[in-house]
């Protein structure tokens, strides 16, 4: 028996709910459902990570996963449990994590689990289904559930049936054998995520509602958290993930995610389930356990980030309303803009992304209000259905603010890193939010800091991070959260606000 040392997925750059969006335009669609062959349906998936990530040997790998589950302390499992969330690393590093979520499926006993996993090793668009009969793993083989496969399939025609994007895939293998130990007698649906964006979770999570409604079945959402940070900014990135999770509040993970606020290998598995166990009853969301691989190895200055988590309908529990964004609190200060002002600048923004598209010359800036020819900074923000498309801003500008809105669209399009540039094709979803700045004051106390006002800069040592007033509203956090929150974004430790060395900036922006 070998167990891996590898403490959780590939190393992922940025955010897997971003990678997965500009990984799906560099191939196209796999083959059509209706071409699913025979050879394809009779197929049993060989385990390949048997041996590395967990034990090869049947009896050492039952006893292993039977260990974990027997040293979960029993917890309040009431209502009906629609959801998990459960971690993919090698057993060493997060199977006693993963035991926390599986206990609760061995007292469920489900006939069907719909495992949702993200791609690590293929670039694709969509989701994929496994066509075969089963999968393999030293317990025995694990069966198909093939009438709920075809059901998505009729219910999500962008569903693929693909083998191949499962061949290398960890994130579904490791589940495996747990679900073979805690729920013996069930049945599998395998989906791998090729595209983790708000879209893409939405449309998943309304197929598999529709088809839970006529067969019942457990989702699993298989993710590790935050990669290869120091153990404490690990937990800090964590703490949001964790935050969003037990708020059942997809909406609010996905935002995160795609903002860099923190990190989810299957952020778009988790953000499905979620979407998915709310509509269909689900008003209870439970951590189970969190810990990461410095926890395990010791090694605390490269870690990986495991949860367990459970999302249940629980009849004691009464669902609130969705959040309104016209209740939402005003954040910001008001700058005198007018609301001529406002709707000229985002008319501004608009066209000269439409012109830069369309390969076009810029047109010229029409003439403006004052408030328009005053210097300032700004920020411009790009979402698409809910999810983060691009924002950059200029901090400190000697422009009239109509010229920095007109640049920093530009930019906001087509140089945001994360992002591959927008295209003229999506220029009819793009929903555009600009922030008017105010100059930035250096503070000599925290307690200077006024959440729903002020917007953050911190800098030490040529390290700097920013974050609008708006984050920390949308998120709901205190002061000290956002100071937290802005240093990991300055990639400094949680704690840097401190520190003596560390210069603390506040600003404030109006918002449209």
């Amino acid at each position: 028996m070998q167990i891996s040392r590898r403490p959780g997925c590939v190393r992922f750059l940025g955010n897997a709910v971003l990678l997965t969006a500009l990984w799906s335009c560099l191939l196209g669609p796999g083959d059509p459902w209706a071409k699913d062959s025979d050879s394809d349906a009779r197929k049993i998936r060989e385990p390949v990570f048997a041996g590395s990530w967990y034990p090869d040997s049947p009896s050492e790998l039952r006893r292993l996963v039977e260990g974990y589950l027997e040293r979960v302390p029993a917890g309040d499992s009431s209502g009906r449990l629609l959801g998990l969330i459960s971690p993919h690393a090698g057993y060493l590093f997060s199977g006693a994590t993963a035991g926390y979520s599986y206990r609760l499926l061995r007292a469920e006993k489900p006939s069907t689990v719909i495992l949702i996993a993200p791609s690590h090793h293929m670039r694709f668009s969509g989701v994929a289904a496994y066509p075969g009969s089963g999968f393999r793993t030293p317990l025995g083989i694990l069966s198909v559930d093939r009438a709920m496969t075809d059901c998505l399939g009729k219910e999500a025609p962008k569903i693929q049936l693909r083998a191949d994007a499962f061949e290398k895939e960890h994130s579904v293998e490791v589940q495996l054998p747990f679900l073979q130990v805690a729920a013996p007698d069930c049945r599998i649906v395998a989906l791998v995520m090729g595209e983790q964006d708000l879209e893409t979770c939405r449309w998943l999570a309304d197929a598999l509602v529709r088809c839970i409604e006529k067969r019942p079945a457990v989702l699993v959402a298989s993710s590790d958290l935050s990669h290869f940070h120091p153990y404490d900014q690990a937990r800090s990135l964590d703490k949001v993930v964790q935050e969003r999770v037990a708020a059942l509040d997809p909406e609010g993970l996905s935002r995160s995610l795609s903002r860099n606020l923190c990190e989810a290998c299957g952020g778009g598995p988790m953000v499905t389930a979620m979407i998915a166990a709310r509509a269909m009853g689900g008003n209870r969301a439970q951590v189970l356990h969190y810990a990461n691989s410095g926890d395990v190895a010791g090694d605390l200055n490269r870690v990986v980030g495991y949860m367990a988590a459970a999302i249940w309908a629980d009849s004691n529990v009464k669902a609130g309303p969705e959040p309104s964004p016209s209740n939402s609190p005003r954040v910001g200060v008001d700058l005198g803009l007018s609301s001529e002002d406002k709707a000229q600048l985002r008319k501004i923004a608009r066209e000269r992304i439409e012109a830069h598209c369309a390969g076009k010359k810029a047109p010229h800036l029409p003439s403006t209000s004052p408030k328009l020819a005053e210097p300032r900074g700004a920020f411009v923000t790009l979402n698409r259905h809910g999810q983060l498309r691009g924002c950059i801003g200029r901090i400190i500008s000697d422009q009239p603010l109509a010229e920095t809105v007109a640049e920093m669209a530009v930019a906001a399009a087509t140089r945001d890193p994360r992002f591959p540039p927008v295209t003229s094709s999506e220029l009819k979803e793009i929903e555009i939010e600009i922030s008017a700045l105010t100059p930035f004051r250096k503070v000599s106390s925290p307690e200077e800091i006024q959440v729903g006002t002020h917007g953050l800069y911190v800098r030490r040592n040529g390290s700097a991070g920013l974050l609008l007033p708006q984050v920390a509203v949308e998120h709901g956090w205190d002061r000290q959260t956002f100071l937290e929150q802005t240093c990991n974004k300055a990639r400094l430790p949680r704690d840097a606000w401190k520190d003596p060395r560390t210069e603390i900036y506040v600003f404030s922006a109006d918002v449209f």
